[in-house]
């Protein structure tokens, strides 16, 4: 039994490296694409949305008048949900990257 040369552990080390970066490089790429690759926009109608909101509280407090808690807390979820999304589209708005320094 011979013992493997440093030079031969060396390029079998290095080799291995290689094939392991090269690897994970080649699996992070197609396991996240991004929202411009994908073609996926997104458009938010702010005031409609608020519309939305807002009818979706006016139900709540029917429902929660009329007895059904449980639906009213779902209602008012999804115009809690609602308002999230709203101030995400405020603040991508506020931070975007604008098109001409000025």
């Amino acid at each position: 039994m011979t013992n493997a040369t440093p030079l031969r552990r060396t390029l079998s080390a290095l080799a291995a490296t290689t094939l392991l970066a090269g690897g994970l490089l080649l699996g992070q790429t197609v396991t996240a694409p991004t929202a411009q690759a994908a073609g996926a926009t997104v458009t938010c109608n702010v005031p409609k949305m608020r519309q939305e909101s807002h009818e979706l509280r006016v139900k709540a407090a029917k429902l929660k008048q009329l007895g059904s808690r449980e639906e009213a807390r779902r209602v008012n979820a999804q115009a809690d949900a609602l308002d999230r999304r709203i101030k995400a589209c405020v603040d991508a708005d506020d931070h975007a990257q604008k098109p001409f320094p000025g």
